[in-house]
């Protein structure tokens, strides 16, 4: 199966998009300053042109339009309102820009593609282990039918005896230790007449251990155990070869004692006259040591015999059909095993993913409700700049006309009472394509609930693709793994 990182790919792209949101959006409602009044005053001398046109009488009684005081006065509250609006503006734009940027039609779209496309997913992973555990399934039945088969052929009814785990190892073991200490104590027999003395008697000793228990063992695990088989011809060979045993282990024995005695008085032929000695008189040992090794060479050899001949099941090809039976028994039960925990494992990935888009639909909201809000307030601010504005040119009117009006011999023109009224921006706000906030909460709430109705889907299709992998084992009633 592949890895977990690897499945629900738009999934993972519907979660990755999200994550790319406006998260660098901060509100801020500085942009509008109010128009400083006493230095735009003190900057265009309002009270001394006035003074200075008054008394001239300027303008005339009889002008209906506005002096070139006023007029520059008026133009300087205009730039301020020019250049606010386009402050305004460029604000709207990016906001506009930010808002289009969540771009919620496609994220539904993909939650929907990703709903459709994640059960299949799913299903596909189940669909591969089970592919794979009918595989081995199949092959565990097969053993299982060979050793019914060979129970069946050869009349067993007891459980075959194979050892495993600690109990194997011990036997090894022991084999091993045997080796060791018949090649210790031989040696220190055979280092007499040695002419590399203890080192020469080990190595002897190690040739002779080798053989002795390596025939032992060679003989009980191939041949002796035929005895125990039921043909007629194997019990023949088990027996011959029984026989044979015992009699090599005796004459080998012998022969190492017997080389120990010559060794110690012939300095070259000790072989040769190991060999005369063997058919002239075999018993014919006179010293109590060379007894002493052929009894301990005897015992450790019968005790490889025993061990070798109980390594292995006592009839021969029982304990092969039994190891086989329990490797693929315990290859189809651990694979199983494996996929169930990662069909657990997809099943948790998947629901990790859709937490993550939950959570990313609710940031989305929130995000676009602070930029709904922001461009509200905006609004606002701009519209009270306006009336700041408006405010300000009539102030800055009101200290020219004073001081104009202070000055003057004749009546002020009558428009020197009226109060200057600023012409508002009404800025353009396009609605087209933009989500409100009630479509966007019933949109991301209908979302988060088929997030969640996919979650629930994904357990039922893990847990029936658990029972898929379970019912392998209906299929063969026979199994005894259950």
């Amino acid at each position: 199966m592949k890895g977990v990182s690897s499945r629900f790919e738009k999934l993972n792209r519907l979660r990755e998009t999200l994550r790319e949101s406006n998260h660098d959006f901060r509100a801020s409602t500085q942009l509008f300053s109010s128009l400083d009044v006493t230095k735009i005053d003190r900057d265009m001398n309002l009270a001394g042109r006035g003074k200075e046109r008054g008394e001239a009488n300027q303008p005339p009684k009889s002008a209906r339009n506005l002096d070139d005081v006023e007029h520059a006065i008026i133009e300087r509250v205009e730039d301020e309102k020019k250049a606010s609006s386009h402050t305004l503006e460029d604000n709207l734009h990016l906001l506009s820009g930010r808002l289009a940027g969540l771009d919620f039609e496609e994220q539904f779209g993909l939650i929907r593609q990703a709903n459709a496309a994640s059960v299949s997913d799913f299903k596909a992973s189940v669909a591969v282990g089970l592919d794979e555990l009918h595989g081995l399934r199949r092959a565990l039945s097969d053993a299982e039918k060979e050793h019914a088969w060979f129970k069946a052929k050869h009349g067993l009814v007891r459980a075959a005896r194979v050892q495993h785990g600690a109990a194997h190892l011990l036997r090894i073991s022991l084999l091993l230790f045997l080796f060791l200490i018949e090649t210790a104590m031989n040696g220190s027999f055979l280092a007499k007449g040695n002419e590399q003395g203890f080192f020469g008697g080990i190595l002897e000793a190690a040739a002779f251990s080798f053989i002795n228990i390596g025939a032992a063992l060679l003989l009980a695990l191939f041949c002796a155990r035929l005895v125990t088989h039921r043909s007629t011809l194997g019990k023949l060979v088990g027996t011959f070869s029984i026989l044979v045993y015992v009699g090599l282990a005796v004459t080998l024995n012998l022969a190492l004692a017997h080389y120990r005695e010559v060794s110690g008085s012939l300095a070259d032929g000790a072989g040769a006259e190991v060999i005369r000695n063997m058919v002239g008189n075999p018993a014919g040992l006179t010293d109590v040591k060379s007894w002493l090794l052929f009894a301990i060479g005897l015992m450790f050899s019968i005790f490889a015999f025993i061990d070798g001949w109980f390594v292995l099941d006592p009839y021969p090809g029982y304990a092969g059909v039994e190891n086989r039976l329990v490797r693929k028994r315990e290859d189809y039960i651990d694979r199983k095993r494996e996929l169930i925990e990662e069909l657990q494992d997809v099943r948790d990935d998947h629901n990790e993913k859709v937490e993550d888009i939950v959570k990313e639909l609710g940031s989305r909201r929130r995000e676009h409700r602070a930029i709904v809000d922001h461009r509200s307030r905006l609004l606002a601010l701009f519209a009270q700049h306006q009336d700041q504005l408006e405010r300000a040119c009539n102030q800055l009117l009101s200290k020219y006309r004073e001081a104009n009006i202070q000055a003057r011999t004749e009546p002020a023109p009558k428009h020197f009472g009226a109060p200057y009224k600023l012409e508002r921006i009404k800025p353009y706000i396009s609605a087209d394509g933009e989500w409100s906030e009630g479509d966007v909460g019933a949109s991301i709430r209908q979302a988060q609930e088929e997030l969640n109705a996919q979650v629930r889907l994904i357990g039922q299709e893990c847990e029936r693709g658990i029972e898929q992998y379970r019912d392998l084992d209906k299929l063969h009633p026979d199994s005894v793994n259950g």
